[in-house]
């Protein structure tokens, strides 16, 4: 059974920098997570049947993307295939490397039903409407037996998992960390948290109606 971090910065297009400075520079400019990561990546795809939970969300995670990302062994290097029309992965979106990670690892099984990945800033370089639908498919994936610790800054995020522990009566922890207070657990079955982030969310909603008040 294997874990993996998923970091916020997409890794596609460092992977031969990655390599190269820890394989043969033997420097440790990136962790050992970066290289952890890449090394599943380049795990090639294996065919055959696999799990359908995994199934059905590799088809969701190519709608998100409308296309696929897949590595060329002839020129070494990853590509993005939308059609008939093929761009690097320099010209490709921050979002779509990063929904196309999870692609590669469960089309090369390098993920399994016992699995833990941790996934930092799910939210970043994505639109609402894809993080929305990447939760639902994380969400999917969980009910497959993949476990996620996933770390957001987002009130978006925390508010659909909000709505889907109340939509499936599924206790989904959460856990608020403040530099001056100790961490606070929650359930989000029961509420939403109470955290700096809520609160920043609250004031601007409470900011607005007295504005829109005023107006009248």
């Amino acid at each position: 059974d294997k874990s993996i971090y998923i970091p916020a910065k997409e890794v596609l297009s460092l992977y031969p920098i990655i390599l190269k400075s820890r394989d043969e520079d033997r420097s440790f400019g990136f962790d050992d997570t970066y290289l952890d990561l890449v090394r599943a990546l380049m795990q090639p795809g294996q065919k055959g049947n696999n799990y359908q939970g995994f199934s059905q969300s590799r088809d969701q995670l190519r709608e998100i993307i409308n296309g696929r990302v897949d590595f060329d062994d002839k020129a070494g290097a990853w590509y993005y295939y939308q059609g008939k029309n093929n761009y690097t992965i320099g010209e490709t979106a921050e979002g779509i490397k990063k929904v196309a990670i999870f692609d590669r690892l469960l089309g090369n099984r390098y993920l399994n039903r016992n699995s833990i990945i941790f996934l930092d800033e799910l939210e970043s370089s994505l639109h609402p409407k894809a993080v929305v639908k990447f939760l639902d498919i994380i969400y999917m994936l969980s009910q497959s037996g993949i476990q996620f610790f996933i770390a957001s800054h987002s009130y978006f995020t925390i508010k659909k998992l909000y709505l889907m522990a109340k939509q499936y009566n599924e206790s989904i922890s959460v856990i608020s960390l403040s530099p001056d207070e100790k961490p606070l657990i929650e359930d989000l079955r029961d509420g939403m948290p109470d955290n700096s982030i809520i609160d920043e969310a609250v004031a601007l909603y409470e900011a607005e109606t007295d504005f829109l008040m005023g107006e009248s």
